[in-house]
């Protein structure tokens, strides 16, 4: 049997989108060339992988073995690779990264200065959620993560805290509660709420505070992108808590935004695995980090 690691990078890719058409996106193939590699490694392991459907890629018993041990190999193959490149003094190289989407901006500049001193080293991002990126790391697809603290699986990962931000509640400018100072959880009982989608740390983060103070948050539409959330406070389908900088971005005058009482943050931080050793690279990003 000889299946090439490049078949296995994009077999995973597939099971991660779980879509043949954001897959070949995402791997600059076309689709008939995606489905022929995937044909071929069934071919060769004289198994269906896959449940063709229309609406999603499904995985067969045999994709699923597949698809774990597939993880360990292409994640010992990439630190394999990375150690080989030191050799040479990270001249060459690659840096797996998970992003949260609406944290691009706030660390814009440490990516800009990791590339300003290793040009060499090609920068891999992945725009995950919180919990997104935290699978990713424990299956080995990623050297790093940036997401809000707490972790969902603390105990996993060496964690280095960033910044942190203040959480304000987005309203309308003409709601009720837009002419109070601070907003409190008590405030935001039974409101119609707009919030982060399941896999964002922020949304779980949020839930969990709201349940501790006794309110049981009213979710009214949930959202991975952060302008349609704000465009959503805009014509009243709910309210919604966002982290300052977010709040800065959206810039819309038919919006404000109060603090929580009491004071509520957004920390960011760079995790990844305890029992896995870093690579070069990662090492090298997680040391201009702490500067």
């Amino acid at each position: 049997m000889n299946i090439p690691i490049k078949n296995l990078q994009c077999f995973l890719t597939l099971v991660e989108t779980r879509s043949y058409t954001r897959a070949a996106e995402q791997l600059h193939l076309t689709q008939p060339t995606l489905s022929k590699m995937i044909q071929r490694l069934e071919d060769n392991l004289q198994q269906p992988l896959l449940i063709r459907n229309n609406q999603k890629v499904i995985l067969t018993e045999a994709g699923n073995l597949l698809a774990n041990s597939s993880r360990k190999i292409v994640g010992q193959w990439h630190r394999l690779q990375e150690d080989l490149n030191n050799l040479k003094g990270l001249k060459t190289g690659q840096l797996r990264l998970g992003v949260c989407p609406m944290m691009g901006g706030i660390i814009i500049s440490l990516l800009s200065e990791f590339r300003s001193r290793y040009p060499g080293i090609e920068l891999q991002i992945q725009e995950l959620g919180g919990y997104g990126a935290e699978e990713a790391l424990l299956n080995d697809s990623l050297d790093l993560a940036f997401t809000a603290l707490p972790a969902t699986h603390a105990e996993e990962f060496h964690c280095l805290p960033l910044e942190e931000y203040p959480l304000q509640v987005c309203l309308p400018i003409k709601h009720p509660l837009a002419d109070k100072e601070s907003i409190t959880w008590s405030d935001l009982r039974d409101l119609p709420f707009v919030l982060y989608n399941d896999d964002f740390s922020l949304a779980k983060l949020l839930t969990r505070l709201s349940r501790e103070d006794g309110v049981e948050l009213n979710i009214a539409s949930q959202s991975g992108q952060w302008d349609f959330i704000g465009a959503m406070v805009e014509s009243n389908v709910g309210v919604a808590i966002l982290p300052q900088p977010i709040c800065d971005k959206i810039g819309s005058t038919k919006l404000v935004y109060k603090a929580m009482s009491p004071m509520l943050t957004w920390d960011l931080a760079l995790i990844w695995r305890k029992n896995l050793p870093l690579t070069p690279a990662a090492e090298a990003f997680v040391k201009l980090g702490e500067v």
